[in-house]
């Protein structure tokens, strides 16, 4: 059975009056990652801040050992 190592990066989300938006290119992030031989597993996004919105996100990877 496969084993797995995972890896959790934070991107802290900044408001704007047009909403939130990542301070950090998450696409890149992705990119990177996945040139490591990382996978994108899910983002996660846990209502902390004011009105329940997000005050980041984070990418959550997968990686075979």
């Amino acid at each position: 059975m496969p084993q797995y190592e995972y890896k959790f990066v934070r991107i802290e989300l900044k408001a704007g009056w047009r909403g939130t938006k990542p301070k950090q290119d998450y696409q890149q992030i992705v990119h990177q990652h996945a040139s490591e031989g990382w996978r994108l597993v899910t983002i996660f996004a846990p209502g902390l801040s004011g009105y329940g919105t997000a005050s980041y996100i984070e990418l959550i990877f997968e990686k075979q050992f």
